[in-house]
């Protein structure tokens, strides 16, 4: 593939599924292994760009990016990692639009591993479950932190909600900058990216409206 195509698929943000593209073996070596792998690729990444790796500023930097990436930025990409979705039986028999809003999004563009950041809105209407507040925010986080386009990271915390609850009945509303667009390219420092997926009685405009009127949208 030219570099001509690599820009544009890029840009296009083309992808084939809605799940991440991982390797069969993408979890067959320990995290130890993979810093250990990362350290000594991201040395050499720096040793081409003509940094002096002896300084001791950066000397420890190959590690600390290696540890970041498997630990903390993409810690969300092991399965093992996700978090444990606890539902409840609906007691009460709360049948309303229950939203939970200004979740902060904390992920990395999968073209260019640059930081998107920004909040993620959802809601639900119960039946005969709910789940953990905190569960919907541990969630979003997991996903957020792995490689990620900002239209499939909307889809996988819709279904997945959409599986745990057993119902159609949820929203998710993401809006967020892009590095890969304010830093690098056009460099549009304003402008931000909203996405919205929504199943079951959003379908209907009325019930969506609501959604965004409790948002002040």
């Amino acid at each position: 593939m030219n570099k001509e195509n690599i820009e544009i698929i890029g840009d296009n943000h083309i992808s084939s599924s809605v799940e991440t593209p991982l390797r069969d073996d993408a979890f067959e070596i320990s995290d130890d292994d993979k810093i250990k792998n990362i350290q000594h690729h991201f040395e050499k990444i720096m040793e081409e760009l003509g940094l002096d790796l002896s300084d001791d500023s950066l000397s420890g930097t190959p590690y600390r990016v290696a540890k970041m990436y498997v630990k903390e930025l993409f810690y969300g990409l092991n399965p093992k990692n996700k978090p444990k979705l606890s539902t409840f039986e609906n007691k009460y028999g709360y049948k309303k639009m229950l939203v939970e809003q200004d979740i902060i999004i904390d992920s990395a563009c999968e073209h260019h591993f640059l930081p998107i950041t920004g909040h993620a809105h959802i809601a639900y209407l119960p039946k005969d479950k709910v789940v953990g507040l905190s569960k919907i925010n541990r969630l979003v986080d997991y996903y957020a932190h792995r490689p990620q386009v900002q239209e499939r990271l909307s889809l996988q915390i819709l279904k997945d909600l959409q599986n745990v609850l057993e119902t159609k009945d949820v929203i998710v509303m993401i809006s967020a900058k892009h590095l890969c667009v304010s830093s690098r390219g056009i460099k549009d420092k304003d402008s931000f990216t909203t996405t919205i997926e929504y199943g079951g009685c959003f379908e209907n405009k009325l019930y969506r409206d609501e959604f965004l009127n409790i948002l002040n949208i």
